[in-house]
């Protein structure tokens, strides 16, 4: 590889200045005498290089020294290179055999658990008890469910059945984003997107994945019922790239005449829509933009909440038109995808094209780097814990190849193959599965446009007479190119088409055609290995794979019979599989495994038979296609059969042939996506389920107080609504079989009352003032409703560790937004992980009122309350009224009463066992838990388990939450998977249009473990210095990745006060935010 080019320049290092050795008894080692001796240095610094694809090159170089001593030194060093090697990877080895056992027993353990809590009523449910309600925790409709269409001619019927929707999708690729009649969302956020003229290959982030996401929303546009499809992804405003990156929109035009176009609209068809985040002006690697991406969930919420308003108008007879989905592509737009699909409330697709999981062990065994050396350079652990919770939330995830599934996606925590079946078996039954969920895994090929496509039915000689006649039509450019090389270019062409890489098995690959005899003398081999100038340019093990190749034509004599051409394009390929077509030829790929194989497809649309190694991708697609045999990319014979038996056996080639031009239509996009979309509507449909008036997107400065009797009819109408949805939801689904509290009822009737009443009493305010005009901003009246037309939101969300350091913080907060009664454009939140009582005894303790405050985030985020003005009608008692309008939001695949049994019988384990009596750390803490927050106290937060891994053990047995400690350890909280403090602030800019650029969030030096998510995003950050700085030190000591990864603190929306925090600190330090004046 490139990067072991310094090894090679040490060993060169030493044969240009000589061993340097005075005496050749002595020890290597002890050989200097006091001078720079280059071997020395060599085997004291760089043995410590683990990678041994240059040792034959070394061993080579060493060889050919003339000076027997000088020979010996350079092969004594090699003797030590090799002993390092093999003790490391023994060690790596060891390592990893022991993660691996340690992996089977956790999961093993898990499953059991899983089992057991299940199995309690499993004959029960079979005879019609635990019934689950019509759509399954997969996401599929058991009356109704949607059949995958896999012909052509039904094409036709699909389109009429579907013309009618009008699809919204949003796809996701931190770079990407995608809509539809039916809505769907696309996102990629890394690399460089554009529609035309890719820059594939530019750099490691712009890859085929790039041109992947690209045709799928361009055909996802053409489909049926698909009104807009939406590509995210980034702007990029940078000399370093071309103008065209920077430009906020692109459209998408089709590219054939085939599709299915539907009526056209305004806004209709597919778009690459691009969102600033990150550094303005410069193009950084995937891996640095971890601490953006809240930056960009926040501009593509805003986004979607626009366009849906957009489309409302147009095709939604004035109701806003959600996205149908959101899909995920690579970790990155993953971890996007999570917090936007929890943030609208709509399902999530998710495709991981490449995995974090697969990658560290890849890189691991190569013995290069450790375990923190990949993670710094790779930021590994930050994408591993994005794919784990795009598992947590996604109702579908796509997959290439059934090897992704059997072989990749196992290893992760929160995927196991032989639980998900299970639970399917659960659900086929109609029986609860307790609040486990796994995704659905689902094989849908990558796509091809054909529409170009024409396969030749001519032979060469046919070919060659008739250009005899017809001079018009030359030949393309790169067939004299490739055909020079041969003695009798009429031979069967055999095409390999990769990069020289040792993973794609070219050496295997001319050593059979070598040594097979027959098949030299029917068929010739085409080597078809990227570009290059010279070899001397190329990374040192492309050019020593070259040179092997070379080597090995030499030693079978293969001249006339290989080509290996040193330049074509990207525009000369479909022409080198027509003239391998045109000699009845062969395409191979003999890789030792292939994720999926996208050559062996382009290659039969172009009429070629196929022989393919039978690792990885090629078995689906010769299921499918049946146009070609599978080898042992190990066996040499193996391979020479298989071709010979192609190349001579003309009725087979010709079966072979016309099997793939038959099939390959099941690769196209059209196929693709109608599978594509049949699954999505498959899904639970979820979105935004309050209604409101339009103005309730916008972030109006009026304080008109019939705008707050509108916002408070509507949410009376919408507390009714839900309650006689809830009485005629039956039992509820898998993801919500949780046991209702006796009084909820009752308290939802109280809730009503409150709210009908708050309404009356305004309107009887408003009659006393005898106008409808702006009232006191003051009243509790606007308060509630106020929060939309707020100037600016501070949220306090410090993590005291008392409730005086916290009233404190409070007081210095408003004395610093001038709250004297003239501050009334600023609207204030305190989130915390306390409970509403907890709350409201602070408020009293510090003299404080509710409606001081315009919504209490509290539990860590599961519960949403605003200040009422009638404690009387309210459940609790108290001056709140509950938002139920979020606990719909946010109960989607909350566990309930099972995901409680697992954590009561996991705290039980948790014992101390160091003093006489075993004591048990963690307890269940019933009196402050609540439906949707789980609490538990810890006796001692040193010895409690790190967050990492009861979030491991949780999502083992496919229980699928957030775990949070607070209270500086002394409390744990788990509450649902779409729930935190930060996903509340963004549920409120959806709710009442409370602008997120406009609020400030203060939070101390550390806090709960939820204390990342409050930092990142386009709203401000004030870190007030002093506080929370050591005391929480231990509830982030087990972090998987250090809190800069996900933390942009250079970030200019972020700013620190000076030591102590003073209220004059923090007024200063929102003046430079441009908030206040200072």
């Amino acid at each position: 590889m490139a990067g072991n080019d310094w090894i090679n320049s040490y060993l060169e290092a030493i044969l240009d200045v000589g061993p340097g050795l005075n005496d050749a008894k002595t020890s290597l080692l002890l050989r200097e005498r006091g001078r720079f001796s280059p071997t020395r240095y060599f085997v004291e610094e760089v043995i410590t290089g683990f990678d041994e694809t240059d040792l034959h090159r070394s061993w080579v170089r060493a060889a050919a020294t003339r000076s027997p001593q000088e020979r010996n030194t350079r092969l004594e060093n090699m003797c030590w290179r090799i002993w390092n090697l093999a003790r490391k990877k023994k060690e790596i080895e060891g390592e990893e055999a022991q993660r691996m056992s340690k992996r089977r027993l956790e999961r093993e353990r898990g499953r059991r658990e899983a089992t057991a809590d299940m199995s309690e009523d499993f004959s029960e449910g079979e005879k019609g008890g635990d019934v689950i309600s019509d759509f399954s925790a997969h996401g599929d409709s058991i009356r109704g469910r949607m059949p995958r269409i896999s012909s052509v001619d039904a094409m036709e019927t699909w389109a009429s059945q579907h013309k009618e929707k009008k699809l919204y999708i949003v796809l996701i690729r931190h770079e990407l984003n995608f809509y539809a009649l039916s809505y769907p969302f696309l996102m990629s956020l890394h690399g460089l997107i554009r529609g035309e003229n890719m820059e594939l290959g530019r750099d490691s982030d712009t890859g085929g994945q790039v041109k992947y996401v690209v045709e799928l929303a361009r055909a996802l546009g053409t489909m049926p019922g698909v009104y807009r499809v939406d590509l995210l992804s980034r702007q990029v405003s940078s000399p370093e790239v071309d103008w065209s990156y920077g430009e906020p929109t692109e459209m998408l035009t089709s590219r054939s005449s085939e599709g299915f176009m539907h009526e056209i609209g305004e806004s209709s068809g597919s778009y690459i829509i691009r969102i600033p985040f990150g550094p303005k002006d410069k193009y950084i690697p995937k891996e640095l933009l971890w601490p953006h991406i809240p930056e960009f969930v926040d501009g593509a919420l805003s986004h979607i909440i626009q366009m849906s308003k957009v489309l409302g108008e147009q095709i939604g007879e004035g109701q806003p038109i959600w996205p149908i989905s959101i899909h995920g592509h690579y970790a990155d737009a993953g971890d996007s995808a999570a917090l936007l699909s929890g943030a609208l409330n709509v399902p999530m697709l998710f495709t991981g094209h490449s995995l974090g999981r697969d990658k560290l062990e890849q890189l691991l065994k190569q013995g290069r780097q450790s375990r923190e050396e990949i993670n710094v350079s790779y930021k590994i652990m930050r994408r591993i814990e994005a794919e784990e919770l795009s598992l947590d939330n996604s109702e579908i995830v796509i997959t290439s190849t059934r090897q992704e599934i059997e072989e990749q996606w196992r290893l992760y925590d929160g995927f196991d193959p032989i639980l998900e079946r299970k639970l399917r078996a659960r659900i086929r039954r109609n029986v609860s599965c307790y609040g486990r969920f796994m995704p659905r895994m689902l094989t849908i090929p990558p796509g091809m446009e054909f529409h170009h496509i024409v396969p030749h039915d001519g032979d060469m000689d046919g070919e060659m007479e008739g250009n005899e006649d017809n001079s018009s039509s030359p030949d393309p450019p790169i067939w004299p190119e490739i055909m020079r090389f041969f003695s009798n270019p009429r031979k069967p062409m055999i095409l390999a088409l990769a990069r020289p890489d040792p993973k794609k098995n070219i050496t295997t690959l001319v050593k059979a055609f070598g040594e097979c005899r027959p098949l030299r003398e029917l068929a010739n081999l085409t080597l078809i290995m990227g570009n290059r100038d010279g070899i001397d340019e190329m990374s040192s093990t492309n050019a020593s794979l070259l040179m092997s190749i070379l080597k090995l034509i030499d030693k079978y004599d293969l001249y006339g019979q290989v080509a290996y051409p040193k330049h074509h394009k990207q525009s000369d390929v479909p022409d080198i599989y027509r003239l391998a077509a045109k000699t009845k030829g062969v395409f191979i790929n003999p890789a030792f495994i292939e994720p999926f194989g996208l050559t062996l497809i382009e290659a039969a649309a172009y009429g070629l038979p196929m022989v393919a190694t039978k690792n990885g991708g090629p078995v689906d697609i010769h299921r499918v296609l049946d146009n070609g045999l599978l080898i042992d990319p190990h066996d040499q014979k193996s391979i020479a059969d298989a071709l010979l038996k192609l190349v001579a056996d003309k009725q087979l080639w010709a079966r072979c042939r016309q099997n793939g031009l038959k099939n390959i239509h099941l690769f196209s996009w059209p196929e693709h996506c109608k599978t594509y979309l049949s699954r999505i509507l498959s899904c639970r449909p979820r979105h935004p389920q309050w209604k409101r008036s339009d103005d309730g997107f916008e972030n109006s400065e009026s304080d008109s107080p019939g705008d707050s009797l509108r916002d408070i009819q509507d949410i009376s109408l919408n507390l009714r609504l839900s309650m006689e949805g809830e009485k005629n939801e039956g039992s509820g689904t898998l993801d919500n079989a949780l046991n209702s509290e006796e009084t909820a009822l009752d308290g939802k009737s109280k809730l009503e009352n409150a709210v009908f009443s708050w309404s009356k009493g305004i309107v009887r305010e408003m009659r006393k003032s005898g106008s409808m005009e702006k009232g006191d901003q003051n009243t509790s009246a606007s308060k509630f409703p106020a929060l939309r037309r707020r100037k600016h939101i501070f949220v306090i969300a410090v993590d005291c560790d008392t409730i005086t350091d916290l009233l404190d913080v409070i007081q210095k907060v408003f004395v610093a937004a001038g709250k004297d009664g003239t501050a009334a454009s600023i609207g204030f939140i305190l989130s915390t992980a306390l409970t509403i009582s907890e709350i409201h005894s602070l408020l009293v303790s510090g003299g404080l009122s509710p409606t001081d405050f315009d919504a209490f985030i509290c539990n860590s985020g599961s519960d949403l309350y605003y200040p009422s003005m009638n404690s009387e009608d309210s459940p609790s008692g108290l001056p709140f009224v509950v938002d139920l309008d979020y606990h719909l939001h946010i109960e989607y695949r909350w566990g309930g009463e099972g995901l409680r049994k697992t954590l009561v019988r996991w705290a039980a384990k948790t014992i101390d066992k160091r003093g006489e009596n075993e004591e048990q750390i963690v307890t269940e803490d019933e009196q402050r838990s609540t439906t949707y927050c789980f609490a538990f106290n810890a006796r001692n937060p040193i010895l409690v388990p790190p967050v990492k891994e009861l979030r491991k053990v949780m999502r083992i047995q496919s229980l699928r939450c957030n775990v949070i400690y607070c209270q500086n350890g002394m409390k744990l909280h788990v509450i649902p998977v779409l729930a935190s403090r930060s996903q509340a602030l963004r549920y409120l800019y959806i709710r009442w249009g409370t602008d997120l650029s406009n609020m400030v969030v203060f939070a101390g030096e550390s806090g709960d473990t939820d204390y990342e998510g409050l930092l990142g995003g386009v709203h401000k950050t004030v870190i007030l210095k002093g506080l929370c700085s050591s005391a929480h030190n231990h509830l982030h000591a087990n972090r998987n990745y250090p809190l800069e990864d996900v933390v942009a603190f250079d970030s200019p929306n972020i700013v620190q006060t000076t030591e102590g925090c003073s209220s004059n600190d923090i007024r200063a330090s929102l003046g430079k935010l441009g908030v206040l004046k200072g």
